[in-house]
C-alpha cells in the first residue's frame, strides 16, 4: 500500500466515539492528532483551563508543538510518553503505529498530578508560566484534577494498546479490500482471456467444419493437376498445386495456433500467385523477407487476412498499377513484418473501429483486422498489437505493421 493516513484507516467518527467514551470513564482530556501533531477529532473533557488557554494563538500553536513534539517522543520511544506541557500539567502522548509507519498518537491527560514530588517528569517544551499573571487562568488552573500517577500511566497503556489493536485490524481490512480488488482484476484479465481462448476454439471449429473428407478435395486437386499437366496447361498446374498447399496449411494447421514465420509466408506467397494468375497484370507484389527469419514464430494465419485485405480493398478497385510490399527487418528484440499497398486509404476513424472489433462488416478493414491484433497481444503481449497508418487519400495507400519477438517460447503462453 502507499503512504498511510490515519484518516484512512479509519473513520474520524470512530476515533471519536472511542474517545469520547474513554475520556469519560477515565476523567482525562483526549484528542487524537496525526502524524504532523494536526488534531484529527475534536477535543474530548478539556479542561476550561486548557480551552482558555487555547483562545490565543500563539498559546494555541505552543499547545499543537507540544502535542507534535509528545507524539514524537512516543514515537521514537515505542510506547507511551508521559511529560509535563509547557503549562506545567501532566499530559502523555501513546502512538499509533502500524507496520513501522508513525500515523499519529492519542494525547490525554491535562491533568495535575496527586503524588508529584513522587514522581519526575521533564517537560517536553519550555515552560511558560505567563498564565500566573491572569488571575483569571490562575483559577482555572487550581480546578483541574489531580490524579494519582499510576493511574495515569494505566491510561496511557490502555489507550495504547487499544489504538494499535483497532488501526491494526482497519489496516488488515484495508489491505484485504485492496487484494480483493486486485483479484477482481486478475479474474476479469482471466476471464477477458478465456473469452478470447473461446473465440480462437470457434474458429478452429468453424475451419474443422470445412474438413469434409479432405482427402478426398485433394485426390480431386491432384486429378486435376496431373490433367492440365497432361493437357500442357502449366499455369493451371500451377495455380492448383498452390491453392492445395493453401488447403493444407489451412486444415492441417498446429494445434497451438504458433507456426515458423516460413509457413506463414509461404501460405501468403501462394494466395498471392493465385490472384497474379486471376488478375494479371492489373498489380505486382514483392516479398522481402530474409530467411534468417523462417524460424520465428507467429500466430497462425496472421499476415494471411492483412494481405487478403489489400487485395480486396486497394487492387480489386482498380484496373492497374496495383502494389502491394511485404518486408521484414528487426530491431534486435522484434522482428518487424510490414505490408504496403498503394490503395485509396482508410480514415483513422474506421481503423479504430475496426481493431475495436466494431467496424461495419463490409467496410475497408473489415477482414480480420481485430481477430489479428487480439491473437497478437494474446500471445506475445499488450504492446504487440497491429499497427495502421493510412493518409485515407486516393493513392496514398495504406502501412500494416505487426511485430514477433525474437526468441518466443509458446509454452509460456
Amino acid at each position: 500500500m502507499n503512504a498511510l493516513r490515519l484518516e484512512d484507516l479509519i473513520s474520524v467518527e470512530m476515533l471519536q466515539k472511542v474517545q469520547d467514551n474513554f475520556s469519560a470513564a477515565v476523567g482525562i482530556a483526549m484528542i487524537i492528532v496525526d502524524q504532523r501533531g494536526a488534531p484529527v477529532t475534536r477535543p474530548s473533557n478539556f479542561s476550561a483551563f486548557c480551552q482558555t488557554i487555547r483562545t490565543s494563538a500563539a498559546r494555541r500553536d505552543q499547545c499543537f508543538h507540544c502535542d507534535d513534539d509528545g507524539g514524537r517522543r512516543a514515537m521514537a520511544m515505542g510506547e507511551p510518553s508521559i511529560y509535563q506541557c509547557h503549562c506545567g500539567l501532566v499530559d502523555f502522548a501513546a502512538p499509533i503505529i502500524v507496520r513501522d509507519q508513525y500515523l499519529g498518537a492519542v494525547i490525554s491527560g491535562q491533568v495535575r498530578l496527586r503524588d508529584a514530588q513522587a514522581v519526575t517528569l521533564e517537560y517536553i517544551a519550555p515552560p511558560d508560566d505567563s498564565w500566573r499573571q491572569d488571575d483569571h487562568l490562575f483559577a482555572l488552573r487550581e480546578k483541574i484534577d489531580e490524579i494519582p500517577y499510576v493511574k495515569l500511566r494505566s491510561a496511557a497503556y490502555t489507550l495504547y494498546h487499544l489504538a494499535a489493536y483497532l488501526v491494526e485490524e482497519s489496516y488488515s481490512n484495508a489491505v484485504s479490500q485492496e487484494l480483493s480488488a486486485k483479484n477482481l482484476k486478475l479474474m476479469e484479465e482471466s476471464k477477458r482471456r478465456v473469452e478470447l481462448e473461446k473465440s480462437l476454439r470457434e474458429a478452429e471449429l468453424q475451419a474443422l467444419s470445412y474438413q469434409v473428407n479432405p482427402h478426398f478435395l485433394f485426390n480431386v486437386l491432384n486429378t486435376i493437376g496431373r490433367l492440365a499437366l497432361k493437357e500442357h496447361a502449366p499455369k493451371t498446374e500451377d495455380m492448383l498445386y498452390a491453392f492445395a498447399d493453401m488447403m493444407r496449411y489451412v486444415l492441417k494447421k498446429s494445434r497451438s495456433q504458433i507456426v515458423s514465420l516460413q509457413t506463414e509466408v509461404g501460405h501468403v506467397r501462394n494466395y498471392l500467385h493465385i490472384q497474379k494468375v486471376r488478375m494479371g497484370d492489373r498489380f505486382t507484389f514483392t516479398m522481402d523477407v530474409p530467411a534468417k527469419y523462417d524460424g520465428i514464430l507467429c500466430p497462425f494465419m496472421v499476415l494471411h487476412p492483412i494481405v487478403e485485405n489489400s487485395i480486396n480493398y486497394a487492387i480489386e478497385p482498380h484496373e492497374a498499377d496495383g502494389r502491394i510490399e511485404i518486408t521484414a527487418r528487426d530491431d534486435g528484440l522484434n522482428m518487424i513484418l510490414r505490408v504496403v499497398d498503394n490503395g485509396d486509404g482508410v480514415s483513422p476513424e474506421l481503423v479504430r473501429a475496426a481493431l475495436d472489433g466494431v467496424a461495419e462488416p463490409h467496410g475497408r478493414t473489415s477482414i480480420g483486422l481485430h481477430n489479428v491484433d487480439s491473437r497478437l497481444r494474446h500471445f506475445f503481449g499488450p504492446d504487440y498489437g497491429l499497427t495502421v497508418e493510412s493518409p485515407a487519400t486516393p493513392g496514398g495507400g495504406t502501412v500494416v505493421e505487426m511485430r514477433f519477438p525474437l526468441e518466443f517460447d509458446p509454452c509460456g503462453t
